[in-house]
This record gives C-alpha cells, structure tokens and sequence, in this order.
C-alpha cells in the first residue's frame, strides 16, 4: 500500500515538471502589428494620458455648468427662551383672541427659503472659461496621441532588437557548428600526423571564442525576450518567434522640407502647445473680465413660522441684482498680468519645440538615409565575405595558406553577416522614426 501511494505521488510529480517544463517551453509567433496593438493596450502610460483626459472633460463640464442657474435651500428650527417682545404697534382689541404685547409667548422659531440666481453677465469670464476648457481638453487629447505615437515607437524598437538578439544567436549557434566540425576534422588529420598540433589548438581556441560568443548571445536573446512580454503583457516565459517578412524594404523618401512641414502640421505635442496658447488667451480675457460688473437674474421664496407671533408663507421675490468688486481695480491687474506671462511662455515654447522638431527631422531622416547605405555596404560585404572564404578554404586546402587565414576568413563571414543582420533592423526602425518624428501614422510608408 505503502509502495503504491509513493508511485501515485511520484508520478503526479512527474507530470507535474512536465506541466512546468511545457509551460517554459511556450512559444508564440508575433508579428510587428500584433506587437504594436499589445503595446498599446498594456501601456501604464497610455492609461495616466487616459486619465488626464478624463479630468480636462469634467473640468469643462464643470465650467459649462456655470452658466446654469445656482439654486439654494435652507432652513432652520431654533429653541428660544422666553424673550422681552415690547411691540410699539399695541395689539388693540376687546374681542376675544386679542391681547397685548405682554401676552405675546415666543418659545421656537422655524424658517425656510429657497434662492435662485441665473447669471446675466459676468465680463464673459464664463464664455471664456468655457473656451479656455475645450483647448486645455483638446490639448490632453493631443497629448495622448503623442504618448500614443511615443509608445508604438519603443514597440518597434524593442521588436527589431529582439530580432537582432535571435538573428546573432542564429548566426552564433551555425558558426559554432562549423567551428566543432572543423575540430573534428582537424583532430583526426592530427592523430593521422598529417597536421600539426598547433594547428588543431587554433582551432580549438576558435570553437571556445565561439562558444564565449554564443554565451552572450543566449544571454542577449533572454533578456530582449523577457523585457518584450513584459512590456507586452505575456507570460515572461514566453518564447517569441518573430516576423523578419518585412526587413530590407526601402521607401519612397521625400525632400527634407517636406517632411519639415509635415512634422510642423502633424506633430500632437506641437498642437497640443498651440491649444495651451489659445486657452491661455481665453484667460486673459476671462481675467480681464474681473474689471466689469456682475448682473444676475434672481428670485426667491420665504417661508416662516413663530407660534403665537407670526406665520409668513407664499412670500415670492424676483430682481436683478448687479454687483461691482471696487477692489478688482487696483487688484485684478496682478491676475491679467499673470495671465499674459503665461501667454508669453507658451509662446516661445512654441517657437522652441518648432527648432526642435525641425532638428528631430533632420536627424532622424539622415538616420534613415545611412541605414539604407550600410545595408547596401553590408550586403556586398556579406558578398564579399563567403566570397574571401570559398577562396581561402580552396587555397587552404592546396596548402597555400595557412590555418590561422582559414579562421580569419571564417571570422569575418561571421561578422558580416551579424552586420547585415543589424543593419536591416535598424533601418526598419529608422524609417518608423522618422514618420513617428514627423506625426505621420506608420501605415502611410509607401515601398518602392
């Protein structure tokens, strides 16, 4: 019985390592706009630029509603002790129910009212709040979107340095292929006398560099895995099996003026500061509103009872009331002058992000234009390269050259190859750049 139940128990362990080694193992292909729309939906960033928004409505709702009436209500029941009540107006009278003064018992006192005001005019700081509220909150739309483009821009970068991880792992593990079964071949021309010693431990020493170079690789691999699950939301043991169909494409590049004025009419975070300038302009107006008087519409209702004095009901009272602060004179100035400070930082902002953006422009498309070249130099490089080492291996193995040629050549093919590699990621990311530079949406690349 005894022996069964650790059977039982040893195999439930078992599946359940199996359960965990399947699980390490996941894998998952994804594709660049799968890994853009994941981005987006898990970004923490995305979700603060969210709520800012959130906050820029309500704070116009907040400023739409205050040209709605204000309505109030109060009341009050009070306990009152038995207070001196001497009316100049005697309560005159021989009839029954009448009495002076002095027979007058006040003990509580209950009133009610209700007042409502519907501003009239107020120096249109309400219209111009109003106004001032709808850029701000077109502003935080603005900003989101520029969030927004921010975000898919580090996706793309973080995908094609993934690529580039696996693409150098790829390369390293078939390198180290060749290289052990170049140490194996030698190692049996050695036993053979028909090489010399020396010549095997090159060889050697070249399969222990690439093992070194693989182990970086690994290393390189893991981490740009783990640091793109967890900037997607995926499980951080998940394999991803990348898309390379789109690498190597070249597009339609128009001259830098053009992309200039793109970005300049484009760009979200420089519309978001000329939002801010308007809104800051709606505020001088709303500041300079203070100077002018305040007319509202208002009306109210009386209720009141005094048991044993008196009883007021139905009293109703419509007006229009116009109030002045004299203070807002001397006082105001400091407001307007505050208002127009922020006016005037807003606008060099402005003209500041505009060298700006036309710097970003400038590099990111000359970014672009070098990435094109290095692939093309790479490529003949890559050429270049198998060419250097069929010719090498054939001299080699004439006895032409030596061993220590043979691995140099092997070397260099290598490393072309990881830099072709690196340079059609690159300028993928180059060309996202420079359209997320611009403010244009990545789906307008056109191929040539």
């Amino acid at each position: 019985m005894e022996y069964r139940t650790k059977s039982k128990m040893g195999l439930m362990l078992a599946l359940l390592l199996s359960a965990n080694n399947l699980q390490a193992q996941q894998t998952r292909q994804l594709s660049l706009d799968e890994a853009i729309q994941l981005g987006l939906d898990n970004s923490k960033n995305l979700k603060v630029s969210q709520a800012k928004i959130d906050q820029a409505a309500a704070e116009l709702s907040e400023a739409k509603l205050r040209q709605y009436p204000d309505l109030k209500v109060s009341g009050s029941y009070l306990r009152v002790n038995q207070p001196n009540v001497d009316m100049k107006v005697k309560l005159g009278g021989s009839g029954e129910g009448s009495g002076s003064s002095s027979e007058i018992k006040v003990d509580q006192v209950a009133y009610g009212m209700a007042t409502a005001s519907v501003p009239l005019f107020s120096g249109l700081r309400i219209r111009n709040g109003i106004e001032s509220a709808k850029y701000l909150k077109r502003a935080a739309e603005l900003d989101a979107q520029q969030d927004k483009d921010e975000v898919i821009q580090n996706t793309i970068a973080a995908y094609y340095n993934l690529y580039k991880a696996q693409a150098a792992l790829g390369l390293v593990q078939e390198n180290l292929k060749q290289a052990q079964q170049r140490v194996k071949d030698f190692s049996s021309l050695e036993q053979n006398g028909l090489m010399a010693r020396n010549d095997l431990l090159k060889a050697q020493l070249q399969e222990s560099n690439v093992e070194l170079a693989l182990v970086d690789a690994e290393h390189n691999s893991d981490i740009a895995n783990f640091n793109m699950d967890l900037m997607l939301g995926l499980d951080e043991q998940t394999e991803l099996k990348l898309d390379a169909s789109g690498l190597g494409r070249t597009y339609k590049i128009e001259s830098l003026q053009a992309w200039e004025d793109k970005a300049l009419s484009s760009r979200s975070d420089y519309q978001a500061v000329q939002q801010r300038q308007l809104a800051s302009q709606s505020g001088i107006k709303a500041a300079k509103g203070e100077y002018y008087p305040s007319l509202a519409l208002s009306g109210g209702y009386v209720a009141a009872n005094i048991p044993n004095f008196l009883t007021v009901t139905n009293a109703l009272n419509v007006g229009v009331g116009l109030s002045y602060n004299i203070a807002s004179l001397y006082k105001n100035g400091a407001k307007v002058k505050q208002a127009k400070a922020q006016e005037q930082q807003l606008h060099w902002s402005a003209l500041e992000l505009n060298d700006g953006i036309r710097m970003q422009i400038h590099q990111a498309y000359q970014n672009y234009l070098e990435s094109v070249k290095k692939i093309e130099v790479y490529r003949k490089a890559v050429e270049q390269a198998k060419e250097n080492y069929r010719i090498t291996k054939n001299k080699y193995d004439n006895a032409l050259v030596n061993t220590t040629d043979l691995l140099d050549a092997d070397v260099a093919q290598l490393q072309a190859d990881i830099n072709y590699e690196y340079a059609r990621a690159d300028a993928e990311v180059a060309i996202n750049k420079l359209y997320e530079t611009a403010g244009v949406a990545r789906e307008t690349n056109v191929k040539k």
